[in-house]
């Protein structure tokens, strides 16, 4: 049996988890090196599933020793016995508190249901305002980390019962930057945390300074996507007389409701609702790009006459996609990709581009990933080909030069 997992009765005296007599939490030993892709992607579940349970067992003994001493104690402990770094243990205990008072999620995380990272974006959800625990944990067990990250934010908004100004207001106040020389490198880290609004507006600035810095180099002697997002932010800091990048810093969308004349429903691109106070605070400080993003008048259907993406087609891009549609990266950082390339003739209108970061565009032209349409959700997705090593038989996706692979 590959999996098995029995919540015993007693809690106390155990071993290490080796598939032992009496472990919580059971997984046989695979060799990996033998199994197939489906193989892989069955024996991955089955360590998820696992590991959720391990999460909850952890959770349940450090909410017990808080109950029994206090936050302190538990932290003192997690650090002593887990060997974790005091930001760890401040994390996992403040989790296991606010687990403590939310049974489904704990119950979904003990059953392997929902994974922890999940569980996590519940319990903080329920430290910052009001929630539906059962909505949450329902949407955990299908959707992805960062749909249900969206799904959270939601939630929080549309119960907030101020249209988000106090969830808003809750984030500012944890607004926080640390500065501190690493002793393990010797280089200094740059940690920071921004409400959505002021983060996004920093993301979009940084985005076009890089964008910038990219334009400029030698295509033959690239930085890295992260040296250069280093540079951009240390120009932005030291050398603000160069001035931030000409581009698109900061996208909000709002609905227009024609019975009340009025917008409505505002949010930050990546669909982060805002409150209303906030767009109109906005709207008297910042420039205004008018978008009717289905209507031809905004220039969004180019053809072939350019073939970048213009930046009324990028805008509308982000609001559409809201991220790389393949995994999910932050919509600044990702290109405008034809869905039937350039140079097969594809041309640069608003239906036949898509947002994509620069890993899911290589996997895409070197790997022979394809983008799919969904016709009734609207939304768009990068797929692998494919099995190129079916369990057997040859595989059928690669480019007809190349002559099938037989699996032994």
């Amino acid at each position: 049996m590959e999996f098995s997992s029995a919540l015993a009765g007693q809690a106390g005296g155990g071993t290490a988890v080796d598939g032992g007599c009496g472990a919580a939490v059971c997984v046989s030993r695979v060799d990996v090196a033998g199994l197939s892709d489906a193989g892989l992607r069955r024996r991955l579940g089955v360590l998820g599933e696992a590991e959720s349970q391990l999460e909850a067992l952890k959770a349940q003994a450090l909410a017990q020793l808080a109950r029994r001493h206090d936050t302190a104690g538990a932290k003192r402990v997690a650090r002593e016995v887990l060997r974790s770094s005091p930001s760890k243990a401040h994390h996992d205990v403040k989790t296991a508190e606010r687990l403590g008072a939310l049974a489904e999620t704990s119950e979904a995380l003990a059953s392997g249901e929902i994974p922890g990272d999940h569980a996590r974006l519940i319990a903080r959800a329920s430290s910052e305002g009001p929630i539906s625990e059962q909505e949450l944990v329902e949407a955990a067990r299908t959707q992805s980390y960062d749909e249900f990250s969206r799904t959270v934010k939601c939630q929080q908004h549309e119960l907030s019962g101020d249209g988000g100004e106090s969830l808003m207001g809750r984030q500012k106040k944890r607004r926080s930057t640390r500065l501190f020389k690493s002793n393990d490198t010797g280089m200094y880290v740059l940690n920071a945390e921004f409400d959505p609004l002021i983060g996004a507006h920093i993301a979009g600035a940084l985005a076009d300074k890089e964008r910038e810095f990219w334009s400029r180099e030698d295509p033959k002697q690239r930085r890295s996507p992260l040296q250069r997002a280093a540079d951009a932010l240390a120009e932005l800091i030291l050398h603000p007389e160069k001035g931030k990048a000409t581009g698109i810093a900061l996208v909000l969308v709002a609905d227009y409701d024609a019975t009340h004349e009025e917008l409505v429903n505002a949010r930050i691109s990546d669909g982060t609702p805002l409150p209303g106070k906030e767009l109109v605070r906005l709207a008297c400080e910042a420039d205004i790009f008018p978008a009717v993003f289905n209507a031809r008048t905004q220039d969004l259907w180019l053809g072939r006459r350019r073939r970048c993406a213009s930046d009324a087609q990028r805008i509308a891009l982000m609001v559409r996609d809201k991220a790389c549609v393949g995994c999910g990266a932050d919509a600044n950082r990702s290109f405008s990709h034809h869905v039937k390339h350039w140079k097969n003739g594809g041309k640069t209108d608003y239906p036949n581009l898509v947002t994509v970061c620069n890993d899911c565009h290589h996997d895409i032209h070197d790997r022979h990933h394809q983008v799919k349409h969904n016709r009734r959700t609207g939304k768009h997705s990068v797929v692998p080909p494919p099995d190129a090593f079916p369990d057997s038989g040859t595989a059928t996706w690669q480019p007809k030069q190349l002559d099938p692979v037989l699996r032994n």
